[in-house]
C-alpha cells in the first residue's frame, strides 16, 4: 500500500511553469499533487492573424500536468468563458485509466454535464498502472481544438525507465488551427449537413512554422548538443488528421505508446493518430553536423472528402562545440515522409509495436473470451429536414455510426442516469452485438447508406473479458477511423484488409505480447480485433478521434456493472459535480 503526501511543489510545477522535480519529498513513493486550470479567453497571432481563443491560464498550448505513477492528481478547473466546459484526460484525462473515478473522466453528457460559467469541478483521479506520456483536452464539440497539454507521467520514485535515462525529455505536441473560431467550423457544418471547412495549418507546440505564410517567426525549435539522447514526448492533439513525423538525418528508437512501454523498434518515420502519443529517443550525431535538419509531420489520409494537405515543420539545430551557439545560417536538410495514402507502410508501422511482457511489465492478455462483439464503424447520411437544403451525399446530411447506430448524446449526463438508476427516456441498453444488417463491408456499399439514431448502450458484468472486432465499411469511402476507448487499456490482438473473417482470422491472433494502447487506428478497408477485461465500473465512452466523426455519430457508450467487493464498485458523485 503506497502513503502519499500532499505537495505544494506540484502547485508550483503548473503556476510558474518550472519542473522542480527535485524539490519533491524524497520520501515520498507517492503524492498528491494539486492544479488549477484557469478557463479564459486570450488573443494569439498566427499566420499573420489575430483571434481570441479559449485556453488554461492563458497559455497555448496548455499546461502540463506532471505526476508520478502511483500519484493521486487533483485538478480544479474553474469556467471563466460563455462556453459550457469538459474535460477529459488523455484526455480527458485523455488515456488515463480513471479506475473507480470516472467522475472525472469529462465527456459531455457520458461521465458529466458541462461546467457552467463561473463555476467549477476538482477532478481527482489516481495514476495507476501507467508511465509514459498521455494529454488532457476539452472534452464537448471541438473546443479542443485550443484547450489541451500534456500529462507527464515519471516512473515512481526510485524507479527508472526500462530503458538508459534520456538527457533531456521534451514534449512535442501536434495541434490543427483555423483562421477562424472552430465551433463556428462544425456548427455551420452540422447545420448545412456538408463537411466542415478544413483547418489552416498544422502546428507543433503551437506553432505552424516556416512553410506557411508569415509564420517563420513562430517556429518550434529543438535545440540539442551531439551524443545526447532525447526523448521527444510526441501527442497528437489535431482534430482530424493522423500524421506522419520525421526528421532529416535521423532516425528515433520508440520506446512506448500511450503510456506504456513497448519493446523498442528504430524507424525513420512515425504515424501518429489523433488521440495516441508516442515517447521516442532520438540520439543525436556525435559531431557538430554544421547543418540544421527539418523535422515535419503532414496527413495521412484515406477518405474520400478535403481535407488540410499541407505540412508543418520546426528545427533540430546542434549546439555549436566552440561558442554554445545555434547558429542556423547553415545547409538545411529537409526528410522524406511517405505518400498522403500510404496505406500499406501504415499497416507494416502498426504491426512494429509489441508490448514488453517481461517480469516487470507483463501484458496480460485475457487468454479466453467471455463476451464477442463485431462492429462496423464508418459514414452513412441522414435525411435533409423538410423544407431545408442540405450539402451532403445527394442532397443529404453527413452521419456516421457504430453498426448502423449514429450515437445521440442525451441531455442528462449517462453515468449520472445510471448511477441514480435513472435510465428512462436518457438511455437504452439495446446496442447491437453485430451490425443489424450485413453486407459486404468493404466491397460496394448498399445503396441504403442511412442510419438510424439513438442513445443505446452495451451493458456489461463486472469483469467481463471482451472481444472486440471493429470493421471499416466502404459507405462514402473506406477510411481509417483512430477509435479511443475510455476507461480501459485494450490489447490490439490482430487486424488485417479486407472483410474479417470469423472462422479463419482469430488463429493468426497475437495473444502473447500484443501492443496495450487505448487508441487504435481502425484501417482503412480493414478491421482490427482488441480485448480487454471490464474491471472498471461505470459508463464508459467509445468513439473516433476525428472529432468530426464524433460529431456526426461515430460513438457509442459501455456501461460496465459494479462487481462484489466495495472496491469493484463506482463510488458516489462527488459533491461538486456539474449539474445539467
Amino acid at each position: 500500500m503506497h502513503r502519499c503526501v500532499s505537495s505544494a511543489a506540484a502547485t508550483a510545477v503548473l503556476l510558474f511553469g518550472i519542473l522542480v522535480l527535485s524539490l519533491l519529498p524524497e520520501f515520498a513513493s507517492c503524492m498528491t499533487r494539486h492544479y488549477t486550470f484557469n478557463i479564459a479567453q486570450h488573443n494569439v497571432t498566427r499566420l499573420c492573424m489575430t483571434k481570441s481563443i479559449i485556453s488554461v491560464n492563458g497559455k497555448f498550448p496548455g499546461p502540463r500536468l506532471v505526476a508520478r505513477e502511483g500519484d493521486q492528481v487533483l485538478v480544479k478547473v474553474v469556467n471563466n468563458v460563455m462556453n459550457n466546459v469538459y474535460f477529459t484526460g488523455k484526455g480527458d484525462e485523455h488515456g488515463v485509466r480513471q479506475l473507480r473515478s470516472g467522475w472525472a473522466d469529462g465527456p459531455a453528457y457520458v461521465t458529466q454535464c458541462p461546467i457552467q460559467t463561473g463555476q467549477s469541478y476538482t477532478y481527482n483521479f489516481t495514476i495507476t498502472g501507467q508511465r509514459g506520456t498521455l494529454f488532457w483536452h476539452a472534452h464537448i464539440s471541438w473546443l479542443r481544438a485550443t484547450l489541451y497539454g500534456p500529462i507527464i507521467i515519471l516512473p515512481r520514485r526510485n524507479e527508472s525507465y526500462p530503458f538508459r535515462k534520456p538527457y533531456k525529455e521534451v514534449p512535442i505536441i501536434f495541434g490543427e488551427w483555423w483562421n477562424v473560431d472552430p465551433e463556428a467550423v462544425i456548427n455551420q457544418a452540422l447545420q448545412t449537413g456538408g463537411g466542415p471547412n478544413v483547418s489552416d495549418a498544422y502546428t507543433i507546440n503551437g506553432l505552424p512554422g516556416p512553410l506557411y505564410n508569415c509564420s517563420s517567426k513562430d517556429t518550434f525549435k529543438l535545440k540539442v548538443k551531439p551524443g545526447k539522447t532525447y526523448m521527444l514526448r510526441l501527442i497528437n492533439a489535431a482534430m482530424n488528421d493522423e500524421l506522419f513525423f520525421s526528421i532529416a538525418n535521423h532516425t528515433v528508437t520508440i520506446v512506448e505508446a500511450d503510456a506504456v512501454y513497448i519493446k523498442p523498434f528504430v524507424t525513420s518515420m512515425v504515424l501518429i493518430t489523433p488521440g495516441q502519443t508516442t515517447n521516442v529517443l532520438l540520439r543525436t550525431k556525435p559531431y557538430y553536423p554544421n547543418a540544421t535538419f527539418l523535422m515535419a509531420a503532414r496527413p495521412y489520409f484515406t477518405g474520400q472528402g478535403t481535407f488540410d494537405n499541407s505540412t508543418v515543420a520546426g528545427f533540430l539545430e546542434y549546439q555549436h562545440p566552440s561558442d554554445n551557439s545555434f547558429d542556423n545560417n547553415k545547409t538545411i536538410f529537409k526528410p522524406s515522409l511517405p505518400p498522403i495514402n500510404a496505406t500499406g507502410l501504415v499497416a507494416n508501422f502498426t504491426n512494429m509495436f509489441r508490448s514488453l511482457n517481461n517480469p516487470k511489465y507483463t501484458a496480460n492478455v485475457p487468454q479466453t473470451v467471455d463476451k464477442q462483439f463485431f462492429f462496423t464503424v464508418g459514414l452513412g447520411s441522414s435525411p435533409c429536414p423538410q423544407n431545408a437544403t442540405c450539402q451532403g451525399p445527394n442532397g443529404t446530411k453527413f452521419a456516421a455510426s457504430v453498426n448502423n447506430v449514429s450515437f445521440a448524446l442525451p441531455t442528462t449526463a449517462l453515468l449520472q442516469a445510471y448511477f441514480s438508476k435513472n435510465s428512462y427516456g436518457i438511455y437504452t441498453t439495446d446496442f447491437p452485438s453485430n451490425p443489424p444488417n450485413p453486407f459486404n463491408y468493404t466491397g460496394s456499399p448498399p445503396n441504403n447508406t442511412q442510419v438510424s439514431n439513438g442513445t443505446r448502450a452495451v451493458v456489461l458484468p463486472f469483469n467481463t473479458s471482451v472481444e472486440l472486432v471493429l470493421q471499416d465499411t466502404s459507405i462514402l469511402g473506406a477510411e481509417s477511423h483512430p477509435l479511443h476507448l475510455h476507461g480501459f487499456n485494450f490489447f490490439v490482438v490482430g487486424e488485417g484488409f479486407g472483410n474479417y473473417d470469423p472462422n479463419k482470422d482469430p488463429a493468426n491472433f497475437n495473444l502473447v505480447d500484443p501492443v496495450e494502447r487505448n487508441t487504435i487506428g481502425v484501417p482503412s478497408g480493414g478491421w482490427v480485433a482488441i480485448r480487454f477485461l471490464a474491471d472498471n465500473p461505470g459508463v464508459w465512452f467509445m468513439h473516433c478521434h476525428f472529432d468530426v466523426h464524433t460529431s456526426w455519430g461515430l460513438r457509442m457508450a459501455w456501461i460496465v456493472l459494479d462487481g462484489q467487493l466495495p472496491s469493484q464498485k463506482l463510488p458516489p458523485p462527488p459533491s461538486d459535480l456539474p449539474k445539467c
